[in-house]
């Protein structure tokens, strides 16, 4: 069955202009469940390389050689060549850094000032990748590739937003479990082009596969902790006075503040939150889940009133920690480690209160928190009114329990 007579048979099982999707009909033929995974292209990866994971935290899953991928005359013309896939939790990836003028010489229809490599929103089987990738190309969206990723084993597509900023559904990203191990390479199987026929073999089957062909399967990469554990973090001993538990939200500068909600709500699907006025600029908050946003929108003009850097589109991308005292602890051993860490005025995080954002090399942001505002059933958040003020320069040394309080996504699994 090609993609066409897929997607026109999940129309069939539907209303016109609703799509069945797991039994329930919708508006697309997909939904996204979550914000899974995101990247940024950087000058120098081993430099970036220490901030994000010495002092963020990040564990390296499996390397990545672009320099493979350019003409041999070009191999060593664009500087380093190797980037990184890493991880907060058992997603294969949750954060990856590439390298920026490679990426940029293999994508040569990339925007001045999108560093961003990826934003990335998982759904919740194959089907809604295939149906979905179908749905796109027939409204004629821009779709940069689709098929498999190797490594991670994601199935997914690419649409690219207005400004530039390329986006991936996808479906069954790699877990990595206990023992620390990615996929051996050796399991790279076939590269797909386009999602495969449908149904496609299970991911036991192709495990079983490998073991059946003797591949080694403690034969990946596994990282280990070069740091000292020295804190305690909820009775763990940790190298960090922290730990990421969560990834997102995703705030982009954009030139055109409706043609990027078109896409964003519209093509995605994500639902609209909360809208903020702030000093003449207007900001748009949309959600993928129970959370208050996983994306936010602000007009580009912000970005010099901001303080922030103008190489990049990229406003900040959140990391969630594992509670108040944590978010203390981060700031100050970031800052005594030489990082530089800014407060930004809290009216332009509506959902989220204490807050701060620490400088990575390139000048991207990278906001820490530790609550999110949850939207229940009803689909709306929390009146203004209701939420406390927000002092940014002068924190208590404990907060009063939101409603919400440590509600919303969970991590699972040891801290350490």
């Amino acid at each position: 069955m090609s993609l066409d007579e897929a997607s026109a048979g999940a129309a069939a099982a539907a209303p016109p202009g609703e799509f069945d999707v797991g039994g329930v009909r919708l508006p697309r033929p997909f939904c996204i469940r979550r914000l899974g995974h995101f990247g940024v292209n950087v000058r120098d990866p081993e430099a970036s390389r220490d901030f994000y994971v010495r002092l963020l935290g990040f564990r390296l899953s499996d390397p990545i050689d672009f320099g493979a991928r350019l003409p041999p005359q070009d191999a060593d013309r664009f500087g380093p060549r190797i980037g990184y896939f890493s991880r907060h939790g058992t997603d294969h990836h949750s954060f990856v850094f590439f390298p920026r003028r490679v990426i940029e010489a293999l994508n040569p229809h990339l925007r001045s000032g999108v560093t961003i490599n990826q934003i990335t929103w998982q759904v919740g089987s194959l089907n809604e990748v295939s149906d979905g990738f179908a749905w796109f190309r027939q409204r004629g969206r821009r779709i940069n590739r689709a098929g498999r990723d190797l490594p991670g084993s994601n199935w997914h597509f690419y649409p690219v937003d207005p400004d530039g900023h390329i986006n991936e559904l996808y479906y069954g990203i790699e877990q990595i479990g206990w023992d620390g191990f990615s996929k051996p390479r050796a399991m790279d199987g076939a590269r797909y082009a386009e999602p495969p026929p449908l149904p496609h073999k299970s991911e036991l089957a192709e495990v079983e596969a490998a073991l059946q062909g003797k591949i080694a399967l403690n034969s990946g990469w596994r990282w280990v902790e070069p740091e000292e554990e020295r804190f305690d973090v909820g009775g763990v001993l940790l190298a960090r006075p922290f730990k990421i538990v969560r990834i997102g939200p995703v705030r982009l500068f954009v030139e055109d503040m409706e043609r990027a909600l078109a896409f964003y709500r519209d093509d995605l699907g994500l639902r609209i939150t909360e809208v903020v006025e702030w000093k003449g600029h207007r900001a748009v908050f949309l959600r993928a889940n129970t959370e208050h946003h996983s994306v936010a929108l602000y007009p580009v003009a912000l970005r010099s009133v901001l303080g922030l850097s103008p190489h990049t589109t990229l406003m900040s991308f959140g990391l969630q920690l594992g509670g108040y005292r944590q978010l203390r602890d981060a700031v100050a051993f970031l800052e005594q480690a030489g990082v530089q860490v800014k407060k930004l005025p809290a009216e332009l995080f509506p959902g989220i209160d204490y807050c701060a954002f620490a400088i990575d090399p390139d000048g991207h942001a990278f906001q820490l928190y530790y609550y999110m505002e949850q939207v229940g059933w009803d689909g709306r958040p929390r009146p203004p009114s209701a939420r406390p003020r927000i002092d940014a320069e002068r924190w208590p040394d404990s907060v009063p329990a939101a409603s919400d309080a440590y509600m919303g996504e969970t991590y699972l699994g040891p801290l350490g």
